[in-house]
């Protein structure tokens, strides 16, 4: 059955305003809606596209809802789809991003956010149980996260590093034979990678003509948005370390913030990079580039997403048939389970220590904390957070409102 194109919008707009939870609660939705209620699409043909989406960069969330359209109506569809699971999310991150900057030196702010932070630790050890489970499987995958944890947290290996490693070794020693598959035809692939190629990166061009912050922020953005391989998680420790060390956009406790905000929003957990674009332009020059700068890191970040299914989605049935870009995969799976444990720590070293002094063994690039620099009311906060999460299993936005609520009241006490 083939939707009429307005029926597809107002699906894919009910969807984009539900798709809280991150990308299992979103990937279920579609699947309950499209697959279950509408029966537009075949459970076959959804779980192989998720499978397709998965080897891709990007949220596969949102690439998953633009191939739906995409399968459904065409071009027309995909853009539809795609966009309107984005844009209700990056709305609301907009609107708290304003509030931050307006609000979020306050004390009352303050005290929210430290609980809103302390429960981002609770949030991404999460995170980290349920990738481990999905992707540790074999000795293999197990050696793989824990080189990737010790690359980054030791040995302080930039994260493409680490992603291209993996990917190569998955790809080179996975085993079988794809399936015989029919010829692709697809004539049209040059012309729309030449397109969508042109509305990604002439935006970018412009502003390097222009030059200064807005330009810095689609360059940093737009290589972002081709090493998101595993999730928004896999990428947020290198990101917090570039946009804090390297380019001081922000510091480490605004940016556990706007992970805190963004788990609170529909759509994909990535619309964090909005926050951080936002209040990139905003520390430079006030409102208007703080939403210039928003609007450069929504069209880098998310423009590659239609370039990736617009191009490849005519392939996915080869592609997903290949057992080496299996392999690759899964390589690349077990390295994310390392980068989010060092992402982890690192959020928790920067929450609970006042104080961090970096030490240097050879090639070894150690931080240590100082003990005496023990935030308590953060440590209690993040222990509470990860009761309710991950003891009780309450929802994250439970979560966030409760540690925000209890961090108010121990600092009013």
């Amino acid at each position: 059955m083939t939707p009429s194109l307005p029926d597809l919008t107002r699906t894919f707009a009910r969807i984009g305003c539900l798709s809280f939870g991150g990308p299992a609660a979103q990937i279920a939705l579609m699947h309950r809606v499209l697959v279950d209620e509408r029966k537009w699409l075949s459970e076959k043909d959804y779980l192989s596209a998720l499978s397709f989406c998965m080897l891709l960069p990007g949220p596969e969330a949102m690439q998953l809802a633009t191939w739906a359209g995409w399968r459904l109506h065409g071009t027309a569809g995909g853009l539809i789809a795609g966009g309107l699971f984005v844009l209700p999310g990056a709305l609301v991150v907009l609107i708290l991003s304003m509030a931050y900057a307006a609000w979020g030196s306050l004390p009352l702010m303050q005290a929210l956010f430290l609980g809103v932070q302390a429960a981002v630790i609770a949030i991404v050890i999460e995170a980290l149980i349920r990738v481990a489970r999905r992707a540790l499987r074999g000795r293999a995958a197990y050696v793989i996260a824990g080189l990737a944890f010790l690359g980054l947290f030791v040995m302080n290996l930039p994260f493409p590093v680490i992603i291209l490693s993996a990917g190569l070794w998955g790809l080179f020693t996975a085993r079988g034979t794809p399936a015989a598959l029919p010829p692709v035809t697809a004539p049209r692939t040059p012309q729309t990678l030449v397109l969508w190629l042109a509305v990604w990166l002439v935006p970018l061009g412009l502003l390097w003509l222009q030059g200064g912050i807005l330009f810095d922020i689609g360059w940093f953005f737009s290589k972002l948005a081709v090493l998101t391989f595993g999730g928004a998680y896999a990428v947020l420790a290198w990101m917090t370390q570039e946009v804090v060390q390297v380019q001081g956009w922000l510091t480490t406790s605004q940016m556990m913030a706007g992970l805190g905000l963004a788990e609170t929003t529909p759509g994909p957990l990535i619309l964090v990079n909005e926050f951080v674009g936002f209040m990139a332009g905003y520390g430079a020059s006030g409102w208007g580039l703080g939403i210039a700068a928003a609007l450069v890191t929504l069209w880098m970040t998310f423009v590659p997403c239609f370039l990736f299914i617009f191009v490849a989605a005519p392939y996915m049935a080869r592609v997903t048939a290949d057992p080496r870009l299996a392999g690759a995969l899964n390589a690349i799976m077990a390295a994310v389970v390392g980068v989010i444990a060092n992402l982890s720590l690192w959020f928790a070293l920067h929450l609970l220590f006042g104080t961090l002094t970096p030490q240097s063994l050879g090639p070894m690039q150690l931080t240590v904390p100082d003990l005496a620099s023990l935030n308590l009311t953060a440590l209690a906060l993040a222990a509470v957070s990860a009761l309710l999460l991950l003891g009780f299993h309450r929802p994250l936005w439970q979560v966030l409102l409760a540690s925000a609520l209890l961090s108010v009241a121990i600092s009013a006490a």
